[in-house]
């Protein structure tokens, strides 16, 4: 995999579905205005710690963020804590929900 090119990606990605701009990120994670929308465009990378800041502003681990099947980590992760307080027959009824809107019978 071409981790160059799939980086900046991934942040968009992630950035897109927090509903956020590159420099309202940008600002929330004390850079200049244009921080984010450099590393989207290929033309920088961030720090290691810029990397563990852009996580945590997400609410993701480093773990997470390069889970590449995992298109939306934070909505996941989100999910699994509401599971958790879950019994057993209403796990039951969202595997079942989840079989039908995945197509498996």
């Amino acid at each position: 995999m071409d981790y160059l090119s799939w980086f900046p990606a991934r942040i968009t990605e992630l950035r897109t579905q927090k509903g956020v701009s590159a420099r309202d990120m940008s600002l929330s994670l004390g850079q200049s205005e244009s921080y984010i929308n450099k590393i989207e465009n290929k033309r920088t990378l961030p720090s290691m710690a810029g990397f563990i800041y852009i996580c945590d502003y997400f609410g993701i681990t480093p773990q997470e963020f390069f889970t590449i099947d995992s298109p939306a980590p934070q909505k996941a992760k989100e999910v699994m804590q509401e599971f958790r307080k879950l019994t057993a027959s209403q796990l039951d009824h969202i595997m079942l929900i989840i079989g039908d809107i995945v197509g498996e019978k």
